[in-house]
C-alpha cells in the first residue's frame, strides 16, 4: 500500500469514526431532553425519538458503508437538529414557547456544539469524497506497514 493510500485511509477512518461519536452524541443529548418532552410537549418527544432513532441508523451507515450519501444524510440530519434549536430559541414551536431567548441552557449549547461539528464534518467529507477516488481496501500487513514507512 502507497503512503498516499495509507494517508486517505488514516483520514477516512478518523473522519468516520468522528462523525460517528458526534451522530451518538447527538442521540445521546437528545435522549436527556426528552425526559422533560414527554409530559409538557408530546409530538417535541416524538420528534426527539426520530432524531435519536436517525442518528443511531446514520452513525450504523457511516460505519458499514463508503457511500457519499451518507455524509449528506450525517449532515442533514445534523443540520436538521440545529435548525429545530434555532426555531425553538427564536420563534418557538406550535405550543412549545418556553425555551424563547434561552440561548444559554447547557444542553442546548452541547448540542450546538456536536451538531454544527457534524455539518462540518459532513460537508468536509462529502467534499473529499468528490475530490479523492476511493481508497482500495485491501488487508493491510504488518510487512505493507513496514515498506510504507
Amino acid at each position: 500500500m502507497q503512503p498516499q493510500q495509507l494517508h486517505a485511509l488514516g483520514r477516512d477512518i478518523v473522519t468516520r469514526a468522528t462523525a460517528i461519536v458526534g451522530l451518538a452524541g447527538i442521540a445521546l443529548i437528545h435522549l436527556l431532553d426528552s425526559i422533560g418532552k414527554f409530559g409538557e410537549t408530546r409530538y417535541l418527544f416524538w420528534m426527539y425519538v426520530a432524531l435519536m432513532a436517525g442518528s443511531l441508523a446514520v452513525a450504523g451507515a457511516l460505519l458499514h458503508l463508503r457511500d457519499r450519501r451518507v455524509w449528506l444524510a450525517a449532515g442533514g440530519l445534523a443540520a436538521s437538529a440545529l435548525a429545530g434549536y434555532v426555531l425553538s430559541r427564536t420563534t418557538g414551536l406550535p405550543a412549545a414557547h418556553g425555551d424563547v431567548g434561552n440561548w444559554t441552557e447547557p444542553l442546548g449549547l452541547a448540542s450546538l456544539f456536536v451538531e454544527g461539528t457534524v455539518v462540518a464534518l459532513s460537508g468536509y467529507a462529502y467534499a473529499l469524497t468528490r475530490r479523492t477516488p476511493a481508497v482500495a481496501l485491501e488487508p493491510v500487513t504488518r510487512a505493507a506497514l513496514r515498506a510504507a514507512a
